[in-house]
């Protein structure tokens, strides 16, 4: 009983630092997987098993081919071809839909989404509709398409290696698809039909980096021997600055807010400004004697703006912009910051990164060879890249072969993991990509987020609680029958992926759903795919689910748009899954 409240406490912390971000999400595993070996209720062996999981290498291998592919530009090729700049936003929006959830069945959801949003983001700015009307949506497509088979999304794949630690057999390419086929055929008629008159006008955020709003922050710094010294702010005629408002004035350490009229100006004081960045940028080079701090400064190849957001997993995550190095890194400089529903204060250099920031740099001549096969960030702005002849063919090439493997997989003449290392040999043998631009694309965060994942979920069975949960399960829902077993697994999956990462809430709930099956004298394999379901059914909230992420500050949205949207979906994605699930259970189906 003790060992079972221990796991459970340790749960309800991995959730709350989860949802609140107190840490990176590996660091929040790492230290509840590290408590439960202290206390012995782990082994090391419980532990390293899951690095030897051949399911959570196939995730990893899937995702790193996902990028590979995404790389060669054969994919933007197509996506060039079906989103044209002539079509009507229904047509639009219907093709979209169809295009993303058609490719997100093979390739994993993230990269897809990543592929698309520039494109969308284009056609937008082109037609002057705002892109919240489609970038929700977005998301959601890729999610569709992703429920729909055992690679479409790194969630099902993650259930199929708790399947196999579990002793079970593994699912084929094909199970996830009757339910998941007919999730996507009512996704896509919802946003298509209903779906769509929902979604919020918001202002396009690109266009609101280069326009006067007082939503972002621009810091700079009053240089040595400066004309601004010594004059008062009225003076150096920064009050009636167009498109700019100084919002504050940080000399050694200490913030002046409101900024008087009559505060005289001093030699290295940070003046933060809000409002229109390219008007700070002619403001610097006007010769005004201000200039961008150190970790932000303009040099002569500085001069393109990009926008980007900051990824679920990435490296940047809890560090301050001026500990970032973006400039060595990446041949780049922030130049503002924008967080949806929070409005930043103070120096830009102190600002503390988290997932979904948008953020605008000043890019130099190697950014776009730097960022190549960057994973820290998505970029927004379109880069109109145009391949070499070469290298496109050789992508196309790749393409074929890896549906080809696929199908090989898919009918279980090769396994995944053989196919995804001979198309990544393949890709090395005629120089797709090298060592170097492989280790990467490599998502090790992702992948220890998995291993980990699976060691939480062997606390849970081992100390019992999986199954006080079920019997808590039979209790309240047990009246239903099988419909009410499968429900209660697919509520608790679902409502904790809303609010943690999905690979979080299916390590939870999957042993949950094997205790369940036993009570209920139902083979497991339907409560697992109800968890599968369950995860990746994020609709509700923006911090669920990676994609939704990704949209959430290019798209302008509030907290409210995804539940206004979302929550009918979600709605109609439960009873449909469970409903199924229900019938295929009592038939002994799949």
């Amino acid at each position: 009983m003790f060992a079972e409240l221990i796991v459970f406490l340790i749960i309800l912390f991995t959730v709350i630092a989860l949802y609140r971000e107190l840490f990176h999400p590996v660091i929040v595993f790492l230290l509840s997987v590290s408590f439960l070996l202290f206390l012995g209720i782990l082994s090391p062996k419980d532990v390293l098993s899951g690095f030897s999981n051949e399911q959570i290498v196939d995730v990893v291998l899937l995702i790193l081919v996902s990028k590979l592919l995404q790389s060669t530009g054969v994919l933007s090729f197509f996506i060039s071809k079906m989103l044209k700049e002539t079509l009507g936003y229904k047509d639009f929006l219907a093709r979209m839909m169809v295009f993303v959830s058609s490719i997100s069945t093979i390739i994993n959801n993230t990269p897809v989404v990543a592929m698309v949003l520039p494109y969308v983001n284009d056609w937008c700015h082109k037609k002057k509709i705002p892109p919240s009307k489609l970038l929700i949506p977005l998301s959601y497509a890729s999610i569709f398409g992703g429920m729909s088979t055992l690679i479409g999304t790194s969630t099902n794949l993650v259930v199929n290696a708790l399947t196999v630690e579990s002793g079970l057999k593994p699912f084929s390419f094909f199970d996830f698809s009757y339910v998941g086929v007919p999730a996507m055929v009512l996704g896509f008629l919802y946003l298509y039909f209903v779906g769509y008159k929902l979604l919020p006008e918001r202002p396009d955020i690109i266009k609101s980096f280069l326009s006067r709003r007082k939503d972002y922050l621009v810091e700079t710094v009053i240089k040595p021997n400066s004309p601004l010294v010594g004059k008062t702010v009225k003076q150096a005629n920064l009050r009636n600055l167009e498109g700019l408002y100084l919002a504050e004035i940080v000399r050694r350490n200490k913030r002046i807010h409101p900024v008087s009229p009559s505060e005289i100006l001093q030699e290295e004081d940070i003046l933060i400004f809000v409002g229109d960045t390219r008007a700070v940028v002619n403001l610097i080079q006007n010769n005004y004697g201000l200039s961008l701090p150190k970790f932000c400064s303009l040099g002569s190849d500085y001069k393109e703006l990009v926008e980007i957001v900051i990824s679920n997993n990435s490296s940047l995550i809890n560090k301050k912009i001026r500990e970032t190095n973006f400039r060595a890194r990446f041949d780049a400089a922030v130049l503002a910051v924008h967080r949806n529903g929070e409005r930043l204060k103070g120096k830009i250099g102190e600002i503390v990164l988290k997932p979904g920031d948008l953020l605008l740099l000043i890019v130099g001549k190697d950014f776009w060879k730097k960022v190549e096969d960057i994973t820290d960030f998505y970029i927004v702005s379109r880069l109109d890249k145009i391949p070499d002849e070469k290298e496109f063919f050789k992508g196309k090439v790749l393409f074929l072969i890896f549906l080809f493997a696929i199908l090989l997989s898919a009918f279980k003449i090769v396994s995944l993991f053989t196919v995804l290392v001979f198309i990544l040999l393949l890709a090395v043998l005629f120089k797709v990509t090298d060592y170097s631009r492989l280790k990467s694309k490599l998502d090790i965060n992702f992948f220890l987020i998995a291993v980990l994942s699976l060691a939480l979920g062997r606390a849970i069975v081992k100390t019992g609680l999986a199954e006080t949960f079920a019997q808590g399960i039979s209790s309240l829902l047990g009246g239903l029958g099988l419909f009410g077993y499968i429900l209660g697994i697919y509520l608790i999956t679902n409502v904790l992926t809303e609010f943690v990462n999905n690979v979080a809430a299916a390590s939870i709930t999957f042993p949950i759903a094997l205790a369940s099956a036993g009570v209920a004298g139902v083979a497991p394999k339907y409560f697992i795919l109800a968890v599968a379901y369950g995860a990746s059914a994020s609709f509700v909230t923006p911090i669920g689910y990676q994609t939704n992420l990704m949209v959430f500050a290019v798209g302008n949205y509030k907290f409210r748009d995804f539940f206004k949207v979302g929550l009918p979906l979600s709605v109609l994605m439960c009873i449909l899954c469970t409903t199924i699930l229900t019938f295929l259970a009592g038939k002994g189906g799949i």
